[in-house]
């Protein structure tokens, strides 16, 4: 499960999207991660800036690991490739 977050928002999806593929609810993760279902909640809807600590946590929880790679750069003649 490879994904590009570039935002708060990409964060919060991503995690939405691994929480539910596991089949758990928020306060489930919250549970398992030490947080307030609230704050999960927030996070995945970027509602509110979140500790880098908290993000870390609710990732461990899920199992998931953060990959810090060079960014992806396209140019406009890629995306003819793409269709």
């Amino acid at each position: 499960m490879d994904q590009i977050a570039r935002t708060p928002k990409d964060i919060g999806t991503v995690l939405r999207n691994a929480r539910k593929a596991q089949g758990l609810t928020q306060g489930e993760l919250a549970a398992r991660a030490g947080v307030w279902q609230r704050t999960v909640s927030n996070i995945e809807t970027s509602s509110s800036g979140a500790k880098l600590e908290t993000v870390f946590d609710l990732l461990a929880a899920l199992d998931l690991e953060l990959h810090i790679v060079p960014r992806s750069k396209m140019k406009p003649g890629d995306l003819e490739d793409i269709f």
